[in-house]
């Protein structure tokens, strides 16, 4: 019971609402010295432990992928995705809808952060679907859970942070979302079809955007086209890394930007100081992480649960269910990063050690997080969108419960068919 006093304290200071980083890394510290109870060999790995965890050429992938996104959202790419995919679904009803949903989840990926694409899309999208008449569920709702599509979509900051703590394959991983991030779309737009057909007040008659307008919005988006095909494609064929995809990336969008004069001195420096600002803050949770795993490793807690549930000999599936739906419920109140590095260290020793693949577990997981941070009563996202749009919460949780429906189809065809998954990264050089 002394050992698990570490686990005690650091769920106090996250009820205290201690920074998460703060919280790994006290109670890690003072797990290390509990097991141990030689205050100088904690002392010693709290001095190694910053410069090891951080000195890692790996982790440059991170700051690239963000300041990508920074460039792509100032160049305005995320507007011209929006104009063009509402003037081309406007035919259909409920189009606007899924223009919205798509766009969010594209910009998501470019951005890297749920919360961020929620944030942004709210104040471009919110006013656009008033205007036509769409209902603040319907719109919000396509708002919340499209922005959560950037944790499956490449490239993703998740799935990054997944891959380095669990020395998986960053790639594969980045990979292996594309297929499962695409049928989630397609479920969703399906959903907003069947919701706006059953109940036709919450979207207007279409109407038909004009030719001309049309061609011209479809001209406008190539730039941001030809920078998700060319991550997509490097990552794919493997004719770079991941930290090099995302310099070539960070580059490209730094100058289309520049290129379509959209990309000012003034734009470039905010956009750096964002990056060092938010890397900054996800390496000192990754430190604090680190010192919580020394802990773990001293005290074989994991080994200890991994050894418990195979002597209870329950079923795998009960377990991989179980493990789910506590990622499901902790998604609710804290964003995917700090989640993924609280729950790994216990998490993936036993999914491992039950045979099941680490990069459909990867996958698998991203979809319950996707679900818990636009789920009622918490959902990050969800609040994110109410609050940036001006929405009702409930109605905003009326329109991410129904679209979750999507994502929870997403999810079991995952668990029944696990090569929608694992069939992509296969077929990898």
């Amino acid at each position: 019971m002394l050992t698990a006093l570490p686990l005690v304290a650091l769920v106090a200071l996250l009820l205290l609402g201690v920074p998460i980083a703060v919280a790994l890394a006290a109670s890690g510290m003072l797990g290390i010295y509990v097991v141990t109870g030689d205050l100088a060999k904690m002392l010693g790995i709290v001095a190694l432990t910053p410069f090891d965890t951080v000195a890692n050429y790996a982790l440059t992938t991170i700051p690239m992928f963000i300041l990508m996104a920074y460039f792509s959202a100032s160049s305005g790419l995320a507007r011209d995705l929006y104009t063009a995919a509402s003037n081309w679904l406007s035919l259909i009803r409920g189009g606007l809808a899924i223009a919205t949903m798509f766009s969010c989840g594209v910009f998501g990926a470019m951005s890297g952060a749920s919360v961020a694409a929620a944030s942004v899309m709210s104040n471009i999208a919110m006013p656009e679907m008033r205007r036509h008449g769409y209902s603040d569920e319907l719109a919000a709702g396509a708002i919340g859970v499209g922005a959560t599509l950037d944790i499956l979509i490449p490239p993703s900051v998740a799935m990054v942070i997944y891959g380095l703590a669990t020395q998986t394959s960053v790639g594969k991983l980045l990979v292996a979302g594309i297929v499962p991030g695409i049928l989630a779309g397609i479920l969703l737009a399906l959903t907003i079809y069947l919701w706006v057909t059953i109940s036709p007040a919450h979207a207007p008659k279409t109407y038909r955007a004009p030719a001309r307008e049309r061609w011209a919005s479809l001209a406008r988006v190539w730039p941001s086209l030809l920078l998700i095909v060319v991550v997509i494609a490097l990552l794919y064929l493997g004719i770079a890394t991941p930290t090099e995809v995302g310099a070539v990336g960070a580059l490209m969008a730094g100058v289309i930007g520049v290129a379509l004069g959209r990309l000012s001195a003034h734009d470039v420096l905010q956009a750096l100081k964002s990056t060092i600002r938010i890397s900054a803050m996800i390496f000192l949770i990754l430190i604090g992480a680190t010192l919580f795993g020394h802990y773990m490793t001293l005290s074989r807690i994991p080994q200890e649960i991994v050894a418990l549930v195979t002597a209870i000999d329950l079923n795998r599936w009960v377990v991989i269910i179980a493990i789910l739906a506590v990622y499901f419920v902790i998604s609710m109140f804290m964003d995917e990063i700090p989640l993924l590095l609280l729950t790994l260290q216990l998490t993936f020793p036993l999914i491992t050690s039950l045979g099941f693949d680490p990069i459909w577990f990867g996958v698998v997981s991203m979809m319950m997080v996707t679900i818990g941070l636009v789920f009622p009563p918490i959902g990050l996202v969800a609040f994110v969108v109410g609050t940036t749009a001006g929405a009702d919460l409930t109605k905003v949780y009326k329109g991410t419960s129904i679209l979750t429906i999507a994502l929870g189809v997403t999810t079991v065809l995952l668990i029944i068919f696990p090569q929608i998954a694992l069939w992509l990264p296969a077929t990898m050089r």
